[in-house]
Parts: structure tokens; sequence; C-alpha cells
């Protein structure tokens, strides 16, 4: 099982404890947060200010939880039925508002949030095909060195992601993340480019073999929730090349310290912006 090879591989590669430094590894999380507001990263991951679980997170991560149960349960060639997956996500919510105390404005909001999260599992259940094959991998933690293709540079810092699902396709496997959207969007391939990039690279370093192509699959909490799935075609050198490109400017950043705060649309949504970011909007 790929499963196995990749948490092997990654045992290998991890041989020191981490600290919790910015040092120890790069992740897609933290250069997207960085490439969207080097202040935000600081605050973040160099000075340790956490922000509290939004209502909104909180669902995506349930939903994500009820999608793991299943397609771990398909890895063993058994299929849960619809009511068993609620179910179980579920009986995961409550243990999991209890012990990360979510500002739930009150009991019926809760109850509305926890029926929108059963309602887009069963909506996601209900449009799989019934001859979908068996995953290879689900939450497959990976992590490699960090090594330029171009010049084989070895940047001194491991890469470190967590692949939702690794899916058999015809030619070869599949990487497939899974999203929460508020609503549907166009299939903008940019909008994912360094996440999937970096999915790729990963793929390729640990098993020697380029994936067949990527896809997001979008769980649209509308009031009729959707399924959106955008399929993208496997990484190219021109990828690559951009990631690195990137990946270098980040770490010039974390060498100069310098952390600039980055006005944007993210802005509306960041927790900062009426507390640390004050002595930088005046």
């Amino acid at each position: 099982m790929i499963q196995q090879t990749l948490k092997t591989t990654s045992s290998e590669v991890s041989t020191t404890r981490r600290n919790g430094s910015v040092w120890d590894y790069l992740s897609p999380s933290r250069l997207n947060l960085w490439m969207r507001c080097p202040l935000a990263f600081k605050l973040r991951y160099i000075e340790g200010v956490r922000t509290p679980t939004s209502t909104s997170m909180f669902l995506g991560k349930c939903v994500h939880a009820g999608l793991e149960i299943y397609y771990r349960h398909r890895m063993l060639g058994v299929t849960l039925d619809r009511q068993d997956v609620v179910r179980r996500a579920t009986e995961i919510w409550d243990e999991s508002v209890a012990q990360e105390a979510i500002p739930f404005k009150s009991t019926d909001d809760e109850a509305a949030l926890r029926n929108q999260m059963g309602s887009l599992l069963t909506t996601y259940l209900v449009q799989l095909p019934a001859d979908e094959r068996r995953p290879r991998g689900v939450e497959v933690t990976m992590e490699m060195p960090l090594v330029d293709p171009q010049n084989n540079e070895d940047l001194g810092m491991p890469l470190l992601g967590v692949v939702d699902l690794i899916q058999q396709a015809e030619c070869g496997d599949q990487i497939v993340d899974f999203k929460t959207s508020s609503r549907s969007g166009p299939p903008f391939e940019v909008t994912h480019e360094v996440q999937l990039s970096c999915y790729a690279y990963l793929y390729r370093q640990l098993t020697g073999k380029a994936e067949s192509g990527l896809e997001i699959r979008s769980l649209i909490k509308t009031k009729k929730p959707k399924i959106d799935c955008n399929s993208y075609p496997a990484r190219s050198t021109r990828h690559f090349a951009r990631l690195f490109r990137i990946i270098r400017e980040y770490l010039d950043t974390l060498h100069a310290g310098r952390f600039n705060y980055r006005p944007g649309w993210a802005c509306g949504m960041c927790d900062h912006r009426e507390t640390h970011c004050k002595q930088w909007c005046g």
C-alpha cells in the first residue's frame, strides 16, 4: 500500500524532534500564508499568536473527518452507508466542540451547522460513482528534503504536506484535495497552484513516478449543497520552476527577518486587522 510506503519514508527523513521553529520545515499552508501577508505569517508562526477556530473552519474540519472515515474504510474494502458516515462524523463533532470551545452563538446555530455537515457529506457520497476504485492513501503525511529540480541544490529545509486522498486512476495515481466553500467559483488553477505543486513534488520524490493528475473536490455550503470537482493535469517543469522561485524568496525573507504588512482582499477575513495591524494601518 502506498500509505505504508509514504509513512516509512517520512519517518526516515525526520530524524530530529521539531521545536516549532519556522526553520524546521516548510508546508503549503505556511507558504500560502506568507504569500498572502508576511506580517500574518510572522504573527502565527514566529510570535505564536493564535486565533480561535471559526465556526466555518470547524465545519470544514469535521467534513474532512467524515470523508477520512469513509475513505479509510474504502481502503479496507468496506463501503459505509451514508447514514453511518454522518453518524460517525457527528460523534467527532460533539467531542471536538468540547475540546476546542467553538464560539457558537446559540445551540440552534450549532445544530444548524451540524446538520449542514451532514448534508454536505450526504451530497458528496450520493454523487460518487458505484465503480469508484479503492484509494491508495488517505490523509497521507509526506515529507522530503527540498531539492531544486533545475540544479539539484538542497535548500536545507524539508517540505511537509498531508494529502487528503491518493486515488487510483487509469493512468496512475491522482492526488485529490477536499475543500469546503461558501460558493462555487471558476476553476482557476492558479488559485491552488502552490498547494498542488507541493503535493506533486512530494509524491514524485517519495514514489519515483509522476502523478496522473490532480483534483480539487469542493463541497459547496449553499442552501442546497453541491459538489464541484475540478481536475488539473500533472505538474510540468514550469510549475516546479515557479514553485522553487517562490520558496527561495520565502527563505530570503526568513534570513532577512522582514515581514511586511501586505494589504489586500484577505484583510477582510483576518483576525489581526483590528489588533496587531493597527500600527501598520494607522
